[in-house]
């Protein structure tokens, strides 16, 4: 049996990643969330129905905490963090003390292991994202080698972003000095069923529900890819498993899709997939410190593990506008 720690289990990515683990009854799953932003909802309980699905409510920020945890996992996914753009700006100094301080405490407690088990750290594409408004040299579609930017440290959206890049440093160098096998992800715009509310797929989808009038469209001609969570999540395991990923210094791989859209036809899109169009839609700055447009190469995962993306955004909006259009109503009874 594998034995498989997933941190944030109860957040979005770490939930569908655990959903699709557990299906293989030889995998034993360990959540551990402390459910500040994670819920205790009927998709997770349901979750946890399972026999090979263990949940721990711990803080990972507490290095006592891992005085509890066995020490014969063979993957650990740390997807543990704080994340959402009005967390940014709320809890700035919070962000920056969970996020850096919770994987610290993991990389200090298994570089003790015997056997060292295999490490995936999600990062963000925020890590570089400053590079393009601060300097205007970030190639598109955007390689992993590019240079890590913090545009402006008095902007707290850049928090998230700076705990990301020293994330990936940790990474890095603790890897190469304890031989920890490991792999770096940078996830853009992973979307899909329980994706939280913050971001901007739920949050359009929300106000598509409610039939806001004017309808705000926020950075209309700022672009994204958007990739289902189904793939990403597939992606992860597939890095996990390939040998590739077990020896040398730790491997830094964007996952994401190719199939550009402004968010100006992304609300048209969805206005379509809903059935309902309003009658005017007014069109608004983006937040402070948004990126203009994000696109990442993506052909470092296809050559190294054969992964593409097979989820295409109609599909992939359906299925999301779904569950939302499903959560509201039963949320209002």
């Amino acid at each position: 049996m594998k034995k498989i720690l997933i941190t944030g289990g109860a957040g979005f990515i770490g939930f569908h990643l655990a959903k699709s683990l557990a299906v293989n009854k030889d995998n034993k799953i360990v959540i551990v969330d402390n459910l500040q932003r994670g819920k205790m909802d009927d998709d997770f309980n349901g979750l946890l129905n399972n026999e090979n699905v263990e949940f721990i409510n711990g803080d990972l920020t507490s290095i006592d905490f891992y005085k509890s945890l066995d020490k014969d996992f063979e993957h650990i996914y740390h997807l543990a963090a704080v994340n959402g753009t009005k967390w940014f700006y709320k809890m700035p100094e919070e962000v920056l003390r969970i996020n850096t301080i919770s994987l610290f405490n993991i990389l200090e407690w298994i570089k003790g292991f015997d056997k060292k088990p295999k490490l995936l750290f999600t990062s963000s594409n925020e890590a570089y994202a400053g590079a393009l408004s601060a300097f205007d040299q970030l190639p598109l579609p955007t390689p992993e080698n590019v240079p890590l930017v913090v545009e402006d440290t008095y902007n707290p959206r850049w928090t998230y972003g700076g705990t990301k890049l020293i994330g990936e440093l940790f990474v890095i160098y603790y890897s190469k000095a304890f031989n920890i096998p490991a792999v770096i992800v940078r996830p853009h715009n992973f979307y899909g069923p329980r994706a939280g509310f913050d971001h901007v797929i739920p949050e359009m989808s929300k106000r598509i529900i409610d039939k806001q009038e004017p309808f705000d469209i926020f950075g209309a001609d700022e672009s994204r890819t958007f990739c289902y969570i189904d793939d990403a999540v597939e992606a992860m395991v597939m890095l996990m498993d390939s040998q590739k990923t077990d020896v040398g210094i730790a491997e830094t791989i964007h996952i994401g899709n190719t199939d550009e859209i402004t968010m100006e036809n992304l609300a048209k899109k969805f206005f379509k997939i809903a059935g309902w169009q309003p009658v005017e839609y007014k069109i608004n700055q983006g937040l402070q410190g948004s990126v203009k447009r994000r696109l990442a190469d993506i052909s470092k995962i296809e050559k190294m593990v054969g992964w593409k993306p097979k989820t295409n955004l109609d599909d992939g909006l359906s299925k999301t506008f779904e569950w939302y259009k499903n959560y509201y109503q039963n949320f209002s009874k």
